[in-house]
């Protein structure tokens, strides 16, 4: 569901290795919606407030996860509707988002199967769930069109890092500011309809909701070109680079020693056992990454400003 920056988007993975990374995905995606509702649906029964509660929270922490999983391969899309709006705002060549989709439908539906037999219940079921209404149509269109902002306008400016935590955020958030409880992907909407519990979406309903989520994304990516049109290009400050500026810092870069933060060689024994290091330790985490060629005391400075703010500690790489 989402396109993180740093990924394999600069070097395309072969199409047979990112395909089976979105059908996992997808899967996985499908069992967890749905496996999730169904076990709310059984530790309590008679409280549908506390069902969502359980079914949203799962859903959040466990889409956090997949999309990490997954990004470095295949971009962690397992969303139609993600993909395409990719492919035309040219992150991803057309031919291979639409080799994603029938994969992403698949994995959806396989999903629902694996969740249903997971609790002893029939391996296909047809949803009864009855959503077609205008309001849960029009609740399609806001998901889809939050859903696609989050993830594009955090990689076009600069900051994919962020996207599988915020993906996982806005979803457990629009289960709740939502009436349609947000499926926002029509790969997802078509799994549903096979699991005839908590999560799951009868058929009748699903012409109108994967037609809101592709008007949703159309608006998204009108939307996208309008605040980034250009992208993370000239005039886009990353966080590392925003944090130094506001420092001021001016040190010289010592020799590499490999700092765990952004580093990429082993880390001291220090780390490995778990124990804080002395000064001397922290001091190399000004070293300069021979990979990003950036003064690591950046890193440092935006991680210490996320964590603790502006006033906060002035070292946090204990290493």
């Amino acid at each position: 569901m989402t396109r993180p920056v740093d990924t394999a988007a600069e070097t395309p993975q072969p199409l047979a290795r990112t395909l089976v990374a979105e059908y996992l995905g997808s899967l996985l995606l499908a069992a967890l919606v749905i496996g999730s509702g169904i076990a709310a649906q059984r530790l309590s029964p008679s409280d549908t407030g506390l069902q969502l509660v359980e079914n949203a929270a799962a859903t959040a922490a466990g889409l956090f996860a997949i999309i990490l999983m997954f990004a470095p391969i295949s971009g962690a899309h397992f969303n139609p509707v993600v993909s395409c709006v990719d492919a035309a705002l040219g992150g991803l060549a057309w031919w291979r988002a639409l080799a994603y989709v029938p994969v992403q439908i698949a994995g959806c539906v396989s999903g629902a199967v694996v969740a249903n037999l997971m609790f002893s219940a029939p391996a296909i079921s047809i949803s009864t769930k009855d959503r077609a209404t205008t309001a849960h149509g029009l609740a399609e269109v806001v998901a889809t069109i939050g859903l696609v902002l989050v993830i594009f306008t955090l990689t076009r400016s600069g900051r994919g890092e962020r996207a599988p935590a915020a993906v996982g955020a806005y979803i457990g958030a629009a289960y709740w500011f939502t009436s349609s409880t947000s499926f926002a992907n029509p790969a997802i909407t078509i799994g549903r309809m096979f699991s005839d519990t908590f999560a799951g979406i009868a058929p009748s309903s699903v012409p109108l909701f994967l037609a809101a989520q592709l008007v949703g994304g159309g608006l998204a990516v009108l939307l996208v070109r309008g605040l980034y049109p250009t992208g993370a290009g000239p005039g886009t400050t990353s966080t590392v680079q925003r944090a130094r500026s506001e420092s001021g810092t001016t040190r010289q870069p010592l020799p590499h020693r490999g700092c765990p933060l952004v580093g990429r060689t082993p880390a001291p024994r220090a780390i490995r056992s778990g124990h804080f290091a002395s000064a001397r330790s922290r001091r190399l985490c000004s070293a300069r990454d021979t990979r990003t060629g950036l003064d690591e005391s950046g890193a440092v400075t935006a991680l210490r400003m996320a964590v603790f703010g502006p006033g906060g500690r002035d070292h946090i790489c204990t290493v």
